[in-house]
């Protein structure tokens, strides 16, 4: 990828803002540069995409984690100690 000048700001600094940029971490002035470099920069603009994608997709997972079975769970402690035992 090559590194462009957009908007005031490099790709590499739009890069090391995003993680706070789509925490809402910036200021309005910094919002407000790092949208008009994603806005003039197609390859930005799509990493910062798939990249917002991701972190949304991460954020909603321990949510929708399903609950182990404690009955399970028991079961299995029990078969590594015996597992461990008969070594």
């Amino acid at each position: 990828m090559t590194e462009r000048t957009v908007a005031g700001l490099r790709c590499s600094e739009v890069l090391a803002r995003l993680s706070d940029y789509i925490d809402g971490e910036l200021d309005a002035a910094d919002v407000k540069q790092v949208e008009e470099h994603l806005l003039g920069c197609p390859n930005c603009e799509r990493f910062g995409k798939n990249f917002g994608s991701m972190v949304v997709s991460l954020r909603s997972a321990p949510e929708t984690a399903h609950r182990v079975d404690s009955e399970l769970v028991t079961r299995l402690l029990g078969q590594l100690d015996e597992l461990s035992h008969g070594e």
